[in-house]
């Protein structure tokens, strides 16, 4: 096996701010997000592509991923044993998800195309065109930006917002003034830090008819006894982000939680992603397959699992500039994978 690794700026169409990096005088966010390709080729020639998509959130940066898969031999790599070439990476070294995670999916990439398959069916859940829409996402930012990003994004019927800033209430009166009726998600990423600021928040948020659920309103550190607290008030359901990593967290989800949101990075790849959304759905909790900033490969990687999910939000590649991939679409927010340029495996390919 050879083993192609190679770096990427993905550009955002606007800046890229959430509540951890907001700065009140506009000088937080991000206008660029790095991530690190990896292609796997096997002797038969069949090659595969897969995508790591850091955060600093997790301890990962592109250097952190490049430095992992340095260590990687691909000999010890194979398309014909998932499982054992997996252990072998955790092998190397713990935590490391989304270098994990890049390799994951070029090894089910190059499955499925050996099999024939694309991934939805290699998985053996299908894909049902037509009846899958992501949310497009609104960052933090001035409340005329917010209105211009809204006013933009017209064509999408579902938004999600993040919150977790001062300007909270100004920007949701800017939202709603450009889009009154449309269904809204809203993404805390921990922003609020206790019990009573994040109910008072989900309150005021309730009021509006069109509010669809509130993404882990505050930090992962809260203990299980707070989270249960507010899920015993809140009126809206409560969903976690970054409280979910692993199938280990299932337990305390399931007490503390209505929906769980599982990113391939995060969970080190489709692999792991399939087992979490499966387990978190056996414990009664409703699923959504979420995104950082990422290409088409792995929007399309989480595209595949969408049969096992309630909700999705992968809608990285619609917030960049200069996707070097194509692969399942989002127009209108409607997942589809009916002008996917290949028919087998993950059914990406380079633009030219």
């Amino acid at each position: 096996m050879k083993m192609e690794i190679w770096r990427y700026d993905l550009a955002l169409t606007h800046r890229w701010t959430i509540a951890s990096n907001f700065k009140a005088d506009g000088t937080g966010g991000k206008d660029v997000y790095k991530t690190v390709f990896v292609e796997l080729t096997a002797p038969d020639g069949t090659k595969a592509v897969g995508e790591s998509a850091p955060s600093s959130r997790y301890a990962e940066s592109a250097d952190t991923v490049e430095a992992f898969l340095r260590k990687v031999d691909p000999n010890r790599l194979s398309f014909d044993d998932i499982p054992g070439s997996l252990a072998y990476l955790d092998s190397i070294e713990a935590a490391n998800h989304s270098a994990k995670g890049a390799i994951d999916i070029a090894l089910l990439d190059g499955a499925a195309q050996r099999a024939g398959l694309p991934l939805y069916d290699y998985f053996k859940l299908g894909f049902r065109e037509g009846a899958h829409h992501t949310s497009f996402t609104i960052g933090i930012d001035s409340p005329e930006k917010i209105r211009q990003k809204v006013l933009e994004a017209e064509q999408y019927p579902m938004l999600k917002v993040k919150v977790g800033s001062p300007l909270d209430r100004v920007n949701m009166e800017a939202l709603r003034s450009a889009a009154p009726t449309k269904t809204v998600r809203v993404d805390g990423n921990e922003g609020w830090k206790t019990p009573d600021e994040a109910l008072r928040n989900i309150e005021w948020l309730a009021k509006d008819p069109n509010i669809e659920f509130i993404e882990q309103p505050m930090p992962s550190s809260t203990p299980p006894k707070d989270w249960q607290w507010l899920k015993a008030r809140s009126p809206l359901p409560i969903m976690a982000d970054e409280s979910c990593i692993s199938i280990a967290d299932i337990p305390m989800l399931a007490d503390c939680f209505n929906a769980v949101n599982v990113k391939l990075c995060k969970t080190g790849g489709p692999s792991t992603a399939f087992a979490l959304l499966s387990a978190a759905r056996k414990a009664g909790l409703k699923t959504m397959i979420g995104c950082m900033i990422e290409s088409s490969v792995l929007i399309s990687a989480a595209a595949h699992l969408a049969e096992l999910t309630n909700h999705l939000d992968i809608d990285g590649n619609l917030l960049i500039t200069n996707d070097p991939f194509q692969g399942s679409t989002g127009a209108k927010g409607l997942v589809s994978f009916g002008a996917a340029p290949t028919p087998t495996g993950l059914r990406v390919a380079r633009r030219k």
